[in-house]
């Protein structure tokens, strides 16, 4: 047999076998019809409630409330309605820093403090509820240059008028009269900013609360006790 036949031999005989096998895919399983389903299933997700920030008030009556100020502070739409502009802010005094004062700096004045006294500048703190806490208020500074001034005023204060004014010798403003004591509230009226520039120290800033420069102050309500120094004893009034 030619080597040609011999190939068409072999090649007839292949296909039946390709038939058959062609044959047996076509008779295997069916292939499964996709069918569509809806995303949603009717299960609800369960997400957390809402909370509920409590809406603090701006101002309290014509004078803004220090929650107020300080957000206004912040607050790139009304910043510019606070900042450096002279504003009455209503507060609880919730600290002091009389009780603070270094021995070397409580004395008469006109005396200078001896050399290495170190002192911070009078200041007090006020809040919107008398247990707020000290992250939460704002720093009046300036109504006292130095606690000689302070010590100055006690003695006149204890004398027993209550319209008496003391003028502080050295920034030229009247010091609070009654002086600033923790518990009292009180509106202090002054020019609100992010910095304290009076001292001769260097500046202060508080850029998330702010510090108000002292004017005036009214007072609200007393405090239970009056202010004084260390070693200082206050006449009943």
């Amino acid at each position: 047999m030619s080597h040609h036949r011999i190939r068409y031999a072999r090649t007839a005989a292949l296909v039946p076998v390709l038939v058959a096998a062609t044959a047996f895919a076509g008779c295997g399983r069916e292939e499964v019809k996709y069918e569509p389903k809806p995303a949603y299933t009717g299960t609800k997700a369960s997400l957390p409630p809402v909370p509920n920030v409590p809406q603090k008030p701006i101002k309290s009556g014509d004078a803004y409330t220090v929650w107020g100020a300080s957000y206004s502070l912040r607050n790139r739409v009304h910043r510019k309605e606070v900042a450096d502009q002279k504003l009455n802010i209503t507060g609880y005094i919730i600290k002091t820093n009389l009780l603070d004062a270094p021995a070397c700096a409580v004395h008469k004045g006109g005396k200078a403090d001896p050399e290495g006294c170190v002192a911070p500048v009078p200041t007090f703190w006020i809040a919107d509820s008398k247990d707020a806490p000290i992250e939460d208020s704002i720093k009046v500074m300036g109504w006292a240059s130095n606690f000689a001034q302070i010590y100055d005023a006690i003695q006149e204060y204890d004398k027993g008028k209550d319209d008496t004014e003391v003028m502080d010798s050295v920034w030229g403003v009247t010091l609070p009269n009654p002086l600033p004591a923790v518990g009292a509230k009180v509106t202090v009226e002054g020019t609100y900013a992010t910095t304290f520039t009076m001292s001769s120290g260097g500046a202060e800033a508080d850029p998330l609360m702010g510090i108000i420069t002292y004017s005036s102050i009214k007072y609200d309500e007393p405090g239970p006790e009056l202010a004084t120094l260390p070693g200082v004893k206050r006449r009943a009034r």
